[in-house]
């Protein structure tokens, strides 16, 4: 098997976590628009029998990607660790005993 330079690894790295980074920004994007929309065009949900402000649901998306954004900036501390190798055993489902 070949192994990759640190310079192409680290390239490889950060152009992954700066999707996750853009796709976490553009879910809150989306929430942030859609909470706006919904406000201006007073648009809500039926939900069992009781009506929903879109305006919940946009803060919900929001609140969804602030979290994601989060979680991929404690993914970038472990992937950028001196310790953290690739390793195929991380995806392999552990038998039970």
């Amino acid at each position: 098997m070949k192994k990759q330079n640190q310079s192409t690894t680290l390239r490889q790295k950060a152009l992954s976590l700066t999707v996750l980074f853009g796709s976490a920004l553009f879910i809150i994007f989306l929430g942030m628009f859609f909470c706006a929309f919904s406000f201006f065009n007073n648009i809500s949900f039926q939900v069992l029998n009781s009506r929903i402000p879109g305006v919940i649901l946009g803060l919900l998306v929001m609140y969804l990607g602030i979290r994601y954004y989060f979680s991929v900036g404690r993914l970038k501390e472990e992937v950028y660790k001196s310790t953290s190798e690739f390793c195929w055993s991380h995806f392999m489902k552990e038998k039970k005993k």
